[in-house]
């Protein structure tokens, strides 16, 4: 059985945020200060962390449905998974990405954000072939991963490619596309991935 402070099921949403900003500034007085300062590392970390709420409420409505989720899953280097999910569509590895205002335009293999060119897809498609690798082992069968792109408050998402290997998706539709996916695991595979990537210690090698 495993320990409690291995059990990554207990982690909340944006954990790995706040123990980033806690990081930053040890002060709870002027961390919150530096929450709405705008320009300063703090108040950067605090708009991811919104984002990483919001997408998980979200995730929340799958629940019942056959899905299960984790939040904040860390690897050994200190960096983390923002949200697993896990249901009969298959094994999800979900970034939230907060953009207040701003216009996202994704084409075959790149978003920009107002027209500046970001990382979200080389990076998301590294992280779902690293978590693939990670949970297909102690699982016993291969585990396909599939990276998803979580938008937060946009003012507009534009999507110009028909076959996305990264499914871009504003927050609020996130739960009806997942659920309407074609169906690919069973309830017993479900429940197998979930059991090992509940583990930390899954993640620590």
């Amino acid at each position: 059985m495993q320990s409690l402070a291995d059990d990554l099921a207990r982690n909340r949403p944006g954990d790995a945020v706040r123990r980033k900003i806690r990081e930053l500034q040890p002060n709870p007085v002027l961390r919150l200060i530096d929450r709405g300062r705008p320009g300063t590392d703090i108040y950067f970390w605090a708009s991811g962390l919104k984002g990483e709420q919001r997408t998980a409420r979200r995730l929340r409505r799958l629940r019942g449905h056959g899905w299960l989720t984790l939040h904040a899953v860390q690897w050994a280097t200190g960096t983390d998974i923002d949200h697993l999910a896990i249901g009969p569509a298959g094994v999800f590895a979900i970034n939230s990405k907060r953009h207040p205002g701003k216009t996202l335009w994704y084409g075959d293999r790149a978003v920009t954000v107002n027209g500046a060119p970001t990382r979200h897809i080389a990076a998301s498609q590294s992280e779902a072939r690293k978590v693939s690798r990670t949970l297909s082992t102690p699982c016993g069968f291969q585990v396909p991963v599939r990276p998803v792109i979580s938008v937060v408050d946009v003012a507009k998402l534009i999507v110009k490619t028909a076959n996305p290997p990264v499914l871009v998706l504003e927050v609020e539709h996130l739960d009806r596309v997942l659920s309407g996916l074609t169906p690919t695991l069973s309830a017993d595979q479900v429940a197998r991935i979930y059991e090992v990537a509940r583990r930390g210690r899954t993640w620590s090698g």
